[in-house]
Parts: structure tokens; sequence; C-alpha cells
């Protein structure tokens, strides 16, 4: 097998910075496993000219938050020519602005908690505590009120009475500029992985989890041991099957490509209500990505370097 010569991007200046750097570090070593010259760069301004300078045969992108997933990085990728794993740049920004990802999965017919997105500049404009009522009004409580963009729960908080909403808008405004409101789903939480690493678009074993605190928040995320993880998930075959049918929807749906993970909820009433779609799953020891590869009975390293290759090929073709 050629061994590649593979740029692993992670870092970067987003909230999301160490994060990104841990699941560079276990990507970067997954790689090298399995065979791969690995480069580590931390994403700053010298970029552009290490790939200019210095091309790899592909770039593995470890980024999440920021540009990393909103489709900056991967736009510059694709004006160098540079072959990459992971969703062209315009699939990125659709999925990577929660409210329009979730207004095309509604669109398509698929289950999400109803939702509202408001700027900050409405609260200010239109009374911040008439806007509240209003909401809660409309969506009733619990809240689930969290950034429009981002990941990792940052600034994400589940609000069950209306004297805690002040509160947990200014949490959630100092992450974004508009604040999306949904009903909070009780129900059993899953994360379902898609991958197409050359044997065709599949899901993997659904991920369970059971969190003790009760909201799997960036807290409970990144704590080893703050969560009990259960892959595959423990559902019935049918709850199973209508999962997996429904993270390879949404990563149609969204124009998707080679990786991406589903986070959902399964309610007392059996229905998927579909939270986001990640174009950039995180890849540290406490993430589900990981898990869901292992339980399919594969290695990281192997299922990222099958990606490389495709992502290598696709070039040759364009």
């Amino acid at each position: 097998m050629i061994e590649r010569t593979v740029a692993v991007l992670a870092g970067g200046l987003s909230h999301e910075r160490e994060v990104s750097l841990r699941s560079g570090r276990r990507l970067a070593t997954a790689l090298r496993a399995a065979g791969s010259d690995v480069r580590e760069w931390d994403v700053d301004g010298s970029l552009v000219t290490r790939l200019r300078s210095d091309p790899p045969d592909a770039v593995a992108i470890a980024l999440h938050g920021g540009e990393g997933e909103n489709g900056s990085v991967q736009a510059v990728l694709e004006l160098l020519d540079v072959p990459f794993v992971g969703t062209p740049a315009q699939a990125c920004r659709r999925a990577w602005d929660k409210p329009t990802a979730k207004a095309e999965l509604a669109g398509a017919g698929l289950d999400t908690p109803d939702w509202v997105a408001l700027p900050h500049a409405a609260f200010r404009a239109l009374g911040a505590q008439a806007v509240l009522d209003a909401m809660v009004d409309r969506l009733g409580l619990p809240l689930m009120v969290k950034p429009d963009q981002g990941g990792s729960a940052l600034g994400a908080q589940v609000v069950t009475a209306r004297s805690e909403l002040p509160a947990a808008m200014v949490s959630c405004l100092a992450y974004s500029d508009t604040v999306l409101a949904e009903r909070f789903v009780r129900g059993t939480e899953v994360a379902v992985t898609v991958v197409d690493d050359g044997a065709g678009l599949r899901a993997l074993p659904a991920v369970e989890i059971d969190v003790r605190g009760g909201v799997y928040d960036y807290t409970a995320r990144y704590t080893p041991g703050a969560v009990s993880f259960h892959c595959p998930a423990r559902l019935d075959d049918a709850s199973l099957a209508r999962l997996e049918e429904t993270a390879l929807t949404a990563h149609r749906l969204l124009g998707l490509r080679d990786v991406s993970r589903t986070d959902a909820v399964v309610d007392s009433d059996g229905r998927i209500q579909v939270l986001e779609v990640n174009v950039s799953p995180g890849i540290t020891e406490t993430s589900l990505l990981p898990l869901s590869v292992r339980a399919a009975g594969m290695k990281l390293g192997e299922l990222y370097s099958a990606l490389v290759e495709r992502a290598i090929a696709r070039s040759r073709f364009t």
C-alpha cells in the first residue's frame, strides 16, 4: 500500500480549540498506526503557505467549531485543489447553521423539536422580556437554549423556569449572536455516525448516551467517567433501524460527505427527534465516533486511511 502524506488540521481559534487539539492528536496517532506519514498542523495564518510550499497528499480535518465546520477551511482547500476528507464547503455552511439545517430536515419529513431562532438585536429592539414570554408561551417549558452555530454544547443549557431564561440567554449570546430555543425532548439520547469509505454509505452502530447529571453538556462530554455509553444503543431492533435510516437521510439531504454524526432523541412515543447533524465529529477519548467504529469491528486509523484514499481519488476526477 502506498504511504500517504496526510496533514491533520486541528486547533485553530474557535471556542473548541482544546477539544480539536485532542481530536487531532488521536487521529494523527491512528493514521500513523495505519501507515500514513502524518503532519500535525495547528491552523493559523501560515496554513495557505504551508499547503502551497509543502502540499500533502490529502488533508484530514479535526477542527471543531468556527472555520473548521462552517466551510471556511474547506473552501480554502477547494481553492487550492487540496484533497480533503469531509464535507464540501457549501454543505458545511448549511449544516453549521442549526436553524437552516433543522428547517431542511423538517421540510423533508424528519422530526425535530419545535424551535425559534432570534438574533440579539430582536431582544433589544422588541423588548427582551416580552420576547422571552412569547417564546415560553409558544414552545412551553422546559426549553433547550443554545447558540444557532457551534458545537460541544458550549453555551447550551436546559431552562425549566421562566426566571432562568435571562441568564441562559446571556450565556448563549457569549458564543453566538443568535439564540436557538427548542422544546426539550425527554427520552433516550443517541448519536449515529455515518461513513462512506468505499464500501457504500452506511450507518455505524448507534451510541446511547446515559448522563449521570442529566444533561449532555460541555462538562459531561469531556470529563472521563461523567457519562455511560452503550454501543449499540439499548433499543429494540425496529428503533435502531429507524435511527440508521434517519441518519442516512439527514446525511444525504444536507449534502454531507465521507463522515457525519447525527444526534437525536428517541422520545417516549418512539419517535426519533433529530437535534443536529455534525460534519466534523469529535475523535477524543470521550467522543462518540470512535465507539461506533470499534463496535462495527473497525479501527479508526484504517477507516480514515480509506477516507483519505477516497479523497485522493476524487481529486483525480475533478
